[in-house]
């Protein structure tokens, strides 16, 4: 699978749960799906920090590389209310506050990401996005499975 296309699905997945997560309506279930978004954003920001930006900003252009200095900084910002979700009571008015806010910061980088990011991507040619894509998801399975491990 070609890497924009892992990153795709990844996208799908994680808007499916913010989806399940408007519906929830009991504390237990929204700190369920809570822990799930956060799994699957850490491993998703993993592979993209790791191995999906570098081979972008290879490319060599100001546009990459504002691009990509941007990602990161929105992964940054991403990662912060991730780290303090846990300590928010889900029956606090402030926990859905920050799912939404999650949620938007989200939607927002996806769209930048979908629109722009993956379209400089193709730049990089079929053979080596399709070799970025193994690589990105031999590495989100082992760090599945070391999250796995340690829950």
């Amino acid at each position: 699978m070609k890497a924009t296309d892992l990153l795709k699905k990844q996208h799908r997945e994680v808007k499916a749960l913010f989806k399940k997560m408007e519906s929830a309506d009991n504390p237990r279930m929204r700190r369920q799906l809570m822990n799930e978004i956060a799994r699957s954003l850490e491993g998703h920001t993993l592979i993209e920090e790791e191995i999906f930006y570098p081979a972008v900003r290879g490319l060599e252009t100001q546009k990459a590389e504002t691009m990509v200095l941007e990602a990161y900084e929105e992964h940054h910002v991403v990662k912060l209310v991730l780290a303090e979700l846990p300590q928010v009571n889900a029956e606090d008015e402030r926990f859905e506050a920050k799912m939404t806010v999650l949620a938007e910061l989200i939607e927002h980088h996806v769209e930048e990401e979908e629109k722009e990011m993956f379209s400089l991507a193709q730049k990089l040619g079929r053979d080596e996005l399709a070799e970025l894509g193994e690589q990105m998801e031999e590495r989100f399975e082992t760090f599945r499975a070391k999250a796995s491990e340690a829950a």
